[in-house]
């Protein structure tokens, strides 16, 4: 493999013939890295990680250091990164912790944009774009293709929900809506759907209106959120965009973003 003289990778951590590994990157012991993945420079790696193919980590990324978390006491967490991922510059992910199930998780296709922060047992999923300075609280799930602003704060235990989009410099404090707009004004809040998101990934110009008729129901039209839920079931018909934003406002625990 590809190693530079100034790197340092420990006999313990695999590697693939095919990964490059940069100038002063450190390795550690029980790191996995796939075929194709380059460290670019000055990155540091410690195990138990598990990396995929193809990945770009920028220099002066960290992954799979101990958490934050006061709680945490030295238990054995794991960090898992998909395949085509690119990391940029002074990105941080941290590995799990006993009590967010031990791991931290990744999908594929993403870009975590410059110094992102990824804490404890966060779940991305995939496709996602996470804009610079994004600050990703413990135990935060983000959905596939879910787009954050740059400079956002997600708190502690919230969902961002697939397809959904994120204006720059957002206090996230509650669950997003699957398939939102959601900014901070004075506040945050929902400014419909994710119109032009949705476009571009090729959704039916029919459930897109749909889906902004819904959010209408949910932050415009005066109702509770029970009440827009049963206008959402009673005048939008069966649609499966619209089954999985009822579900997940009804398995909410933090509740949602409305304004």
């Amino acid at each position: 493999m590809p190693v530079h003289p100034t790197a340092i990778v420990d006999p313990a951590a695999r590697v693939a013939p095919s990964a490059d590994v940069g100038p002063y990157c450190i390795v550690g012991a029980e790191v996995e890295i796939g075929p194709r993945t380059r460290l670019m420079a000055n990155n540091y790696l410690e195990g138990p990680t598990w990396i995929g193919e193809d990945n770009v980590f920028y220099p002066y990324s960290t992954v799979g250091v101990a958490s934050q978390d006061m709680k945490y006491r030295g238990e054995r967490a794991e960090t898992r990164i998909g395949s085509r991922n690119r990391i940029r510059e002074f990105v941080t992910i941290h590995r799990g912790t006993e009590g967010g199930g031990l791991v931290t998780s990744i999908g594929g296709d993403n870009l975590l944009m410059a110094y992102t922060h990824v804490a404890h047992d966060v779940s991305i999923g995939d496709r996602t774009v996470l804009a610079n300075g994004v600050t990703l609280a413990g135990h935060v799930t983000v959905g596939d293709w879910a787009v954050i602003g740059a400079f956002t704060g997600v708190h502690q235990f919230c969902r961002i929900g697939r397809h959904s989009i994120i204006g720059g410099y957002s206090v996230v404090t509650q669950d997003v809506i699957p398939f939102s707009n959601t900014v901070s004004e004075r506040e945050i809040k929902v400014f419909g759907a994710n119109k032009t998101g949705l476009e571009r990934r090729g959704f039916a110009t029919e459930t897109i209106e749909k889906l902004q008729t819904a959010m209408r129901l949910l932050t415009r039209a005066g109702l509770n959120t029970s009440q827009a839920i049963e206008r959402i079931a009673a005048e939008l018909g069966a649609c499966p965009e619209l089954d999985e934003v009822v579900e997940f406002i009804r398995s909410s625990k933090r509740g949602v973003v409305k304004g």
